[in-house]
């Protein structure tokens, strides 16, 4: 599996098939994603230039219910979900889980926002999506983790290193700083913060200005 990780919480895993996460800034034109995973609504997640850069007429985008409506606007292969479910599409199966913050106004419970563990080839990849370290997500079992360490909208790098020290994936990718929330050096705070038994992957870049 070839992984790439552009900006903010946007990512693209290349295997048997192409599935991106929250295309956000993408500057190529890709147009070869076979499914597309939407965590929640916000502009750096749900951003409908980037979408049409790596979609094609075959492409399935995969959003949580508050976005039903609006992803029809640009193509009608879309498939709705909801968190705390499981799902199978395709050659890939994946779980959903509940994303939100605990105090914080940004990212509401109501809001059904999502992370997905998508089983590839079997490999588990969670993408955690905006969330702080909330109950539901505590007992998840995963092979690789993309947790959020920017702090403020998310979990900040110590939370998600300790969530991260408790869960136990095999191997572990920070996102979500470097650009609008979080400095380019939260990644080697935290991968000083994360057991050594658990291997971590840095591929986020400083944004270009």
């Amino acid at each position: 599996m070839t992984i790439e990780v552009f900006t903010q919480s946007a990512i693209k895993l290349s295997g048997q098939e192409n599935i991106y996460f929250d295309p956000f800034k993408i500057i190529k034109e890709y147009h070869d994603a076979d499914f597309i995973f939407i965590t929640h609504d916000h502009y750096d997640h749900y951003e409908e230039i980037s979408l049409k850069k790596v979609m094609n007429e075959e492409s399935v985008l995969i959003v949580p219910k508050i976005l039903k409506d609006k992803a029809k606007t640009i193509t009608q292969n879309v498939f709705v979900v909801e968190p705390n479910n499981h799902y199978e599409l395709g050659n890939i199966a994946f779980d959903t889980l509940p994303a939100y913050n605990k105090t914080k106004e940004f990212h509401p419970k109501s809001k059904e926002y999502v992370g997905y563990n998508v089983m590839i080839e079997g490999v588990k990849y969670y993408v955690m999506g905006d969330t702080d370290v909330v109950d539901e997500i505590k007992q998840v079992k995963t092979d690789f983790c993309f947790v959020p360490i920017g702090g403020y909208y998310t979990m900040d790098v110590n939370d998600a290193a300790e969530y991260i020290n408790e869960i136990k994936p095999k191997k572990v990718m920070p996102i979500h700083y470097g650009s609008i929330i979080g400095d380019i050096s939260l990644q080697e705070d935290f991968k000083k913060l994360v057991n050594d038994n658990i291997e971590v992957e840095i591929l986020i870049k400083e944004e270009e200005k």
